[in-house]
This record gives C-alpha cells, structure tokens and sequence, in this order.
C-alpha cells in the first residue's frame, strides 16, 4: 500500500503546456521532434494535442525550447508552474502541429538532411504517461545526452492515470503492428544510415512485441537498427526469454537498464505475479549467465539516486546515465566491445583528471552505474586499492601542511 501512495504522489502541472510560445525565446537549446502516435487527437483543447484514446497512426511536429545549462539541472524537466511560462527556467513550446503523413516525411526529411550521421533515435514511453510528458521527456534526453541523432517519438494511447494499468496495457497491444512499420520504414530508408531505438518501462513491452513480428515476417531485425536499449522494462522475465528467442540472428546492440530499487517495477510484480525484466539482479544465476550469453550489456542504476521517488525514470534523470546513452549513441559501439569496462568510462565522464578527490568522486559514481561485463570486474578491485592509497596520500600531505598553509585536514570520517 505504501508503494501505491507513492504512486499517487505527483506534483500538479498547468494544462496546456504545448501551445506555442509567442514571446521571445533567445539564449536557449531548442530540440525539434517528429511524432508519430497511435493516439486520438484532441480536437476540444489544442492544449493537449492527442488524447488518450486510440485511434490510426497520426503525426506531429514539436519544437520544444530547454533552459540554458546554468538554469537547469541536467536530467530534469522543467515544468512550467503557471502559463504561460518563462523560457529563461521552463521547458517551453515553440511550436507544435498536428501534420499528415507527407507533412511529416518532409519534416523527416528536413531534419535528417541537417543531421550529421542520419542517425535516427525512436523513443517509445512508458505506462502512466500523458502526451505532452512524453514530448518533455525525449526533449530533455536528446539536450542532456548530446547525441547526434534526429528524434522520433512514438507515442501510444495512456491514459495517463494510475488506475488504467490495464488500459494501457492493452493500448501497448493495440500499438504494436503500428510501431513495426514505422521502424520498418525507417530502416528501409534509403536516407537513413542508422536507427536506434530506447524504450522505457512499459514502452519495452510493445517494443519487443515489434521487433519480434519484424524477425519473424523478416528471418531477423532488419540491420539498419543497430542499437536498443531498454531502460526498466515492465516485461516479464519468462516472457521476455520467449520474445528473444524469437528475434532471429544477427541481432542489434542490446543494453538493459536495471534497478533493484524500482519501486514502480515492485508494483507490478505484485499486479502480475511475474518477475520484472528491470528489477533483476544481473550479478545472479540464472540472469547472469543468459545475459552473457545473449551478448547483453547491462546497466545496474540500483544504488542510483535521483529526485524521482519511485525510482523508475533514474535511466532519464541521472546525468551520467543520459551522458552513457549519449555515448553508446554517438559512437554506434556495442558497449560490450569497449577496450575497458564501459562502467570505467562512466567514471571518465565525471571524473577530473588527474585530482585524487576526482578519482574518488568517479568510482562512486562508477559503482552504481557499473555495466556488467568481465573487463569492469576485473579491474574493479584494482582501483579500489587504487583509490585507498590515492586518498591516503591526499590525506598524510593535508595533516603535514605547515599551520595556516591550504585547506584544513580532511575529516577521515567522510
């Protein structure tokens, strides 16, 4: 019960976030986004776009503007407390249409010519999410991890309430033939080098769902879709060895975000009786040894901390998880093939080189976010040693300053 008054729990949100701004925006990062959607749209309040009811594949052109980096933390969402909003501290609309099919392949076309790999990037959202949190939410992804790829939301019907579980379930069903051949078309695109797809939460599901009916209509995932990340998969366990049975050889780059810590994920167990795909221990049996052997890399966020209480968007909200998405992205490498465990280089990106108090602050940022390979394991050990007498040197050259000379000894507690 305490999970599910946790739940509840949200912050309220002014209605009517995606109409257009029509002050002045200037001095901010503004992301363009292509959506394709399985939604309703909603014709009483252009506020809202679509609706959640289902409906034929639809499309929509968004452009959202995002607050300079010294006005925001990186992986958060800045919502607007009151319209209209200020884009100096809020995620704001620049502009947002609904288009038709050939508005929409020419807004595509537009934006892949503009791009620097024709790389594309399709993000499938999770259970209990309204339209325009969707739209924020790949917004914010494609700003804070950098990466070099042209967005395209699919968007299928939620209802965005914590009641509908089942609602939406079964709208991830209904949307499954519809998400397959967009991610066809995208893969088929003579325009297109690569696509890559991040799914989150109940999102995983009706995206396994396409890209099984892909393999089997196809004897595999058709080869332009290099990379698929799954970030906290609703899917169960057993379920889940089905469909990848069944995805056919070669397969893409595959990385899975887990987190022992979901409290959403704990939810579901309970509703459905099966183990989530998301709150594995990968470190364990059977886990560990089918993972390894399906060429996964894996992500383990459970010591993660981030503002979101349940625990079930750190793979959005954490900054060094988005800069690891960043990079699996930009440099197209499966994570699994890096010279060094890609948790070291999780450290890299936040460590200061050279500062023993950096090395320290990048191995507790590296442990929660350590991937699950042979190489960052190995090495594991050897840096913590590393670290000890990194930290005892910084340590004995603080207590023999003369008195009054630099910073006062470090409290050995900390």
């Amino acid at each position: 019960m305490a999970a599910l008054c946790l739940l509840v729990a949200s912050c309220s949100r002014p209605e009517g976030v995606l109409i257009p701004f029509e002050g002045q925006i200037a001095g901010t990062d503004v992301v363009d986004l292509l959506v394709a959607t399985t939604r309703v749209p909603d014709t009483e309040d252009e506020g809202f776009l679509f609706s959640g009811d289902r409906g034929e594949m639809a499309y929509a052109e968004i452009s959202v503007s995002i607050p300079p980096a010294g006005a925001r933390k990186s992986g958060e969402i800045q919502w607007p407390d009151q319209l209209p909003p200020n884009p100096a501290t809020d995620f704001v609309t620049v502009a947002a249409a609904r288009v038709d099919e050939a508005a929409a392949n020419r807004f595509f076309d537009r934006e892949l010519a503009r791009s620097r790999d024709r790389h594309v990037l399709v993000f499938i959202h999770g259970y209990n999410n309204r339209f325009e949190s969707a739209v924020y939410r790949l917004a914010q992804i494609v700003n804070d991890s950098g990466a070099p790829v042209v967005p395209v939301l699919f968007t299928w019907p939620s209802r965005g309430k914590l009641l509908a579980y089942t609602y939406d379930r079964e709208s991830a069903n209904y949307s499954r033939d519809a998400l397959e051949r967009l991610l066809t078309n995208l893969a088929r695109n003579p325009k297109v080098d690569t696509v890559s797809i991040l799914s989150h939460s109940m999102g995983n599901w009706v995206t396994l769902e396409a890209l099984r009916q892909m393999a089997i209509r196809n004897g595999r995932i058709l080869p332009k879709i290099h990379d698929v990340i799954l970030a906290a998969p609703d899917v169960d366990v057993d379920v889940f060895r089905t469909q990848l049975a069944q995805l056919g050889e070669p397969r893409p780059n595959f990385t899975l975000f887990v987190s022992r810590r979901d409290k959403a994920l704990a939810v579901s167990r309970r509703v459905w009786g099966g183990t989530r795909l998301g709150a594995i221990d990968p470190t364990s049996e059977p886990y560990k040894d089918e993972l390894r052997d399906a060429g996964f890399a894996v992500v383990d966020l459970s010591e993660e901390q981030t503002s979101d209480r349940l625990g079930h968007n750190t793979f959005a909200e954490s900054p060094e998880a988005v800069q690891l998405i960043g990079r699996q992205l930009e440099t197209g490498q499966d994570l699994n093939t890096y010279d060094v465990g890609f948790g070291e280089k999780i450290g890299e990106l936040a460590t200061a080189t050279g500062a023993n108090l950096g090395a320290a602050t990048g191995l507790i940022v590296t442990a929660p976010l350590a991937v699950i390979d042979p190489r960052t394991r190995n090495s594991y050990d050897e840096r913590v040693e590393h670290l000890g007498q990194s930290i005892g040197d910084t340590l004995q050259s603080a207590t023999e300053l003369p008195a009054g000379d630099g910073p006062p000894p470090i409290d050995e507690r900390r």
